[in-house]
């Protein structure tokens, strides 16, 4: 179930993007979205933690800050593989990386279950 929440959350991600972010696009039908989406999240899935662990020096020495470098270029090899999304440059890709990853952690937050209190 969680798959699926992943899988809707980054299309929705994705379709917020085309809209805010300029120099993103996204064309296609909502086939093709869930497609992007499902690529987006096997490149960060399988991907992004080998590509961490090769640059954690790099990340350690610039304070995290080189992790947004790492997503960028996730991002722009997604879409190097992918026909339905183009990315006019570099600002195009940080601003769709921030705002895709704001709004995936909120829709997993609100997916996530409360936890008791004691």
């Amino acid at each position: 179930m969680m798959i699926i929440i992943y899988i809707l959350g980054n299309a929705l991600a994705i379709m917020v993007a085309d809209r805010i972010v300029p120099g993103f696009s996204f064309h296609g039908h909502f086939i093709d979205l869930v497609i992007a989406s499902t690529v987006l999240g096997i490149v960060n899935s399988f991907i992004k933690p080998i590509v961490k662990f090769l640059t954690f020096p790099i990340i350690i020495l610039t304070l995290g800050f080189f992790s947004i470098i790492i997503n960028i270029s996730l991002l722009m090899f997604a879409a190097a593989i992918l026909p339905n999304i183009a990315i006019d440059g570099f600002w195009s890709a940080f601003w769709a990386v921030i705002v895709i990853s704001l709004v995936n952690n909120i829709i997993l937050s609100l997916g996530k279950p409360e936890k008791e209190q004691k």
